[in-house]
């Protein structure tokens, strides 16, 4: 990206050497950190090369050791003489082990994998204290509450013992812990290392996406919501507590976008010190003969399962392919919004226009469709009747809510000048029909689509206009409102367009989304490919370098914060 030198001295700040001093070792915890499962992976494995420049192998991420011989970490490269040999020099409490090593993405920082042992055995006590302490009611917890816990505390417990181990005082200790996850082991951090300073970031309240994918309307009425009362009511008392608990404790509290700091501070009441938005790592993006390839590639193969799935050689070279991905949340990630939208966009398709909406969103998948496999010809396997518009079987075709709305969409014949083919799956270079990796998959795509309702940042359009994707997104999300704050926000000016989402528009929101669409297909490949490079542009300003400098003040805010809490 080309930037005036007034623009970089204003976003490219230099680091405080100050903070630098202050802190001799940096940890992260993260349920994320090796182990992709969602967005906040994206995240930390984007941020990791900026912020190991700035701090070496005095950072140090750590995450659950839920791996074994037979199915072992694809992102962890083992090295036991990490952190002074810590592996073999430490002694852990109630069967607590680690693994050291480094995480294989760019800045290969330094890792700790923890197995929590027995300290499941020991969170009764552990709920009281905190109970009695910070008024953490964990007495109505269900479901993976008492995982994070474990995992979390016995991460503070890595953390205490590390520490000693490198001879580092506790003051010149920084402990960042990731969503409401780990905030258990925040507070147990503070408890057991009162003179470290925290930081808690919570990338989406546990209450408000609760009250978003129960089907309550979230914006119309949100400045009468009580997170305390909604979680009462939604059976989320456990969570919304320890949240909102390590939120107020924290030295500094952050969130991802100033959607979520808003959503923060009526649910948590408390608003963030700081905001730190996501950026995206430019190393993940090929370089430009790399990406033609991966393109004319991609395209290929997109085609062949098209055509595949249709039973017959219907689509060419021009077709326009449209996608969506992101968390199998049918309201909250918009997918109901897009298969609407895609609909529309069929029913004023051109005469001859050709298109295909692909949702590449991971479900309880079976196994890869066998009627689909012996078309691409990779078996000889009998028909298994697997319906026209998936890739890989469901266990629950019956009830899956994009099966169902698909199936609705086709019974009311608002889907015959388009095809949509729902890809349930990881894909992850292995699943067996496309066998290629998502980033690998993004540059064959001509528009993606994120209609979310709920979104605190939004990955997936920022990663789509990282490799040149334009995307049509809204307000709702954190970068969509990062966009809109900062561009002319359509697909022309900076590949990216933004609509406006409340409880209230739906029907609105779906004509928007289905111009915008039918008005970029009708372009000139010329003009599209302005709008591929404008994208590029716009994601090359959301490079963590830029954004770098928030974190850097979570940082000072932590430290200072600290030095007053001690003081007290």
């Amino acid at each position: 990206m080309a930037t005036n030198k007034s623009e970089q001295q204003t976003i490219e700040k230099p680091v405080n050497p100050g903070l630098l001093s202050e802190v001799d070792l940096l940890f992260e915890t993260s349920w994320e950190v090796c182990n992709k499962i969602g967005g906040i992976y994206a995240v930390l494995s984007t941020k990791a090369r900026v912020l190991k420049e700035q701090f070496d192998d005095r950072l140090v991420f750590i995450g659950p050791d839920v791996w074994s011989a037979e199915n072992p970490s694809p992102y962890f490269k083992e090295k036991k003489t990490i952190l002074k040999s810590a592996l073999s020099k430490i002694t852990l409490p109630w069967g607590i082990t680690i693994r050291t090593g480094r995480w294989d993405i760019p800045g290969s920082p330094q890792v700790i994998l923890v197995n929590p042992g027995q300290t499941a055995a020991n969170l009764p006590e552990i709920y009281a204290k905190m109970w009695e302490r910070y008024k953490v009611d964990s007495l109505h917890s269900y479901g993976d509450y008492e995982e994070s816990c474990a995992f979390s505390v016995a991460a503070a417990i890595v953390i205490k013992a590390i520490t000693a181990h490198m001879k580092v005082r506790e003051a010149k200790v920084m402990a960042h812990f990731d969503e409401w996850t780990t905030g258990m082991g925040l507070l147990y951090t503070q408890t057991t290392m009162p003179n470290a300073a925290t930081v808690f970031t919570t990338h989406a309240t546990s209450i408000g996406r609760s009250i978003c994918g129960n089907g309550k309307p979230l914006y119309d009425f949100f400045e009468d919501y009580n997170g305390d009362q909604m979680a009462e009511q939604l059976n989320m008392q456990s969570k919304h507590s320890l949240e909102k608990a390590a939120a107020h404790a924290a030295d500094c509290f952050t969130t991802v976008s100033e959607v979520t700091a808003r959503e923060c501070k009526q649910l948590l009441e408390i608003r963030p010190q700081v905001v730190t938005p996501n950026g995206f790592e430019p190393n993940f993006v090929p370089k430009t003969v790399k990406y033609n390839k991966l393109r004319k590639e991609g395209r290929s193969t997109l085609l062949k399962v098209a055509n595949a799935i249709v039973g017959e050689n219907k689509y060419d070279d021009n077709t326009f392919f449209i996608a969506t991905s992101g968390r199998h949340e049918y309201r909250n990630k918009g997918l109901d919004l897009f298969l609407d939208s895609v609909a529309k966009i069929g029913e004023k398709l051109p005469k001859n226009a050709k298109a295909v909406a692909f949702i590449f969103v991971p479900a309880w998948v079976k196994g890869p469709s066998g009627t689909l496999q012996h078309r691409l010809g990779m078996n000889d396997a009998a028909d298994d009747n697997a319906p026209s518009y998936l890739t890989h079987r469901l266990n629950n075709e019956d009830s899956d809510e994009v099966c169902v709305r698909i199936r609705t969409l086709e019974e009311q014949k608002a889907l015959e000048k388009i095809k949509v083919i729902y890809a349930p799956c990881y894909l992850d270079g292995n699943d067996g029909i496309f066998n290629i990796a998502y980033y690998d998959i993004l540059p064959a795509l001509d528009l993606t689509i994120f209609p979310s309702y709920y979104e605190p940042w939004g990955y997936t359009p920022m990663e789509s206009v990282a490799f040149g994707v334009p995307t049509i997104t809204d307000d709702k999300a954190g970068f969509g409102q990062w966009v809109a704050d900062n561009f002319s926000p359509t697909l022309k000016s900076c590949g990216v367009a933004v609509i406006p989402r409340t409880d209230s528009n739906y029907a609105e929101a779906c004509d928007q989304i289905a111009t915008k669409a039918l008005s970029y297909m009708k372009e000139s490949v010329a003009e599209r490919s302005k709008a591929r490079h404008a994208s590029f542009l716009t994601a090359a300003k959301a490079d963590w370098k830029f954004f770098m400098e928030n974190y850097d003040q979570a940082f000072e805010v932590a430290v200072a914060r600290r030095n007053y809490r001690r003081k007290q």
